[in-house]
């Protein structure tokens, strides 16, 4: 797994990491998830071109480890992919959440995510 992605090992790491950081991506997973795996290097790649240190962070987030996390955000589906803004939840193209390994559209939310940060960086 690439540096660019941090992983989650507690609600409390996670807190932490939003309280500090103003756009996160949150992948919740599974070792077992077949999809999971085809997508992580992907995911890597996008963490890659898009963190900013506490502007931008892409995290994961293994669901059998961290259960009560992903009880806190309804995790139904591996992988699903979560956007938060200053600690909240937020919508991204329309989208709260993306369920499944679904890449055009978790590139697009990254992107724009990624986009967004940018912008907050260099006005600060």
């Amino acid at each position: 797994m690439g540096g660019a992605v941090r992983h989650i090992n507690s609600p409390g790491e996670l807190k932490s990491l939003l309280s500090s950081t103003q756009y996160v991506v949150a992948d919740f997973y599974a070792d077992w998830c077949g999809p999971c795996k085809a997508i992580a290097p992907k995911y890597v790649e996008l963490a890659e071109q898009h963190s900013i240190p506490e502007y931008m962070a892409f995290v994961k987030v293994n669901v059998d480890k961290v259960p009560a996390l992903a009880q806190e955000h309804g995790i139904a589906a591996m992988p699903s992919f979560i956007f938060f803004k200053d600690g909240n939840r937020v919508k991204v193209n329309g989208s709260l959440k993306i369920e499944g390994a679904d890449w055009p559209r978790l590139k697009a939310a990254a992107e724009k995510m990624g986009g967004l940060a940018e912008a907050k960086k260099e006005a600060a």
